[in-house]
């Protein structure tokens, strides 16, 4: 019997890629051996990896899907995605997609905030030349769901600004930081000129969610080949990101008392 259901798709987010990574970014790094693992049971397990342009534009256009779709997407800009990573997707031809948060890249916009060693723009030319997707993921990766409008739109507009500026071509697709979005939020990546859009979730992406709210799954330093397996396949779900729903419950319980108390904007 054929399955008619809408296809649900793993995104799998990345931070960094490293062996030695500060406290700030371990508990959300890979080791490189433990990447490279994990593309070699992607690529045993069948699975197509597809840039998060490629899926938008599939489900946009109501375009087919390749057997066993996955996208393989990294956040923030650390410098293992091009050490480590880089290698590993040319091993096994695999594309993916990278959302910068521009701040935190070194070089002549460096904010000095970043949480450990990023790519420097020779670099990222380098990703996107490999045919890594560079996408924007703000410019100082705040909450963005809790800037005012200006902030807001300063913090999403600048990203895409110096990606098309360094990069030759302005980025499509773009990720939450921290996951955070609300409907303004979303207007505004949309408005700017994203085409779509990534959030956290921990859930599989469907179709139904949108282009601006997709759903991707948090892969940890602790996240051992059989529950990414497990993952990958919709698996456990529940049980693997217990925790990251109950945080998620109370950030939102904490953003929207937030919001509640913005200032509204003086009248005309």
């Amino acid at each position: 019997m054929s399955d008619d259901r809408p296809p649900r798709v793993p995104i799998l987010m990345y931070h960094a890629v490293t062996f030695a990574p500060t406290p700030a970014v371990r508990a959300l790094s890979v080791t490189p051996d433990a990447f490279a693992e994990q593309l070699a049971a992607l690529a045993d397990g069948g699975f197509t990896p597809l840039t998060a342009a490629a899926l938008a534009t599939a489900w946009r256009g109501g375009g087919p899907l390749p057997d066993r779709p996955v996208l393989i997407t990294f956040d923030d800009g650390y410098e293992g995605v091009h050490r480590h990573a880089l290698p590993a997707l040319a091993r096994y031809g695999f594309p993916a997609t990278l959302f910068l948060s521009t701040g935190w890249l070194r070089g002549p916009y460096d904010t000095g905030d970043a949480p450990d060693t990023m790519l420097d723009w020779r670099q990222v030319r380098e990703l996107a030349a490999a045919g890594v997707e560079i996408g924007g993921h703000s410019h100082g990766h705040p909450p963005l769901d809790g800037l005012d409008d200006h902030r807001l739109r300063h913090e999403v507009l600048r990203c895409r600004e110096l990606i098309a500026e360094e990069v030759g071509t302005a980025p499509e697709s773009f990720a939450y930081p921290y996951g955070h979005s609300d409907r303004r939020v979303r207007r505004t990546v949309r408005g700017l000129g994203f085409r779509q859009a990534l959030a956290v979730g921990n859930a599989l992406a469907a179709r139904a969610q949108g282009p601006y709210a997709l759903t991707r799954l948090t892969v940890r330093r602790r996240t051992g080949t059989e529950e990414f397996a497990r993952l990958v396949q919709g698996r456990g779900l529940v049980r693997a990101y217990a925790a990251d729903r109950v945080l998620t419950k109370g950030y939102a319980v904490v953003r929207r008392a937030r919001q509640a108390v913005r200032p509204c904007p003086p009248g005309p």
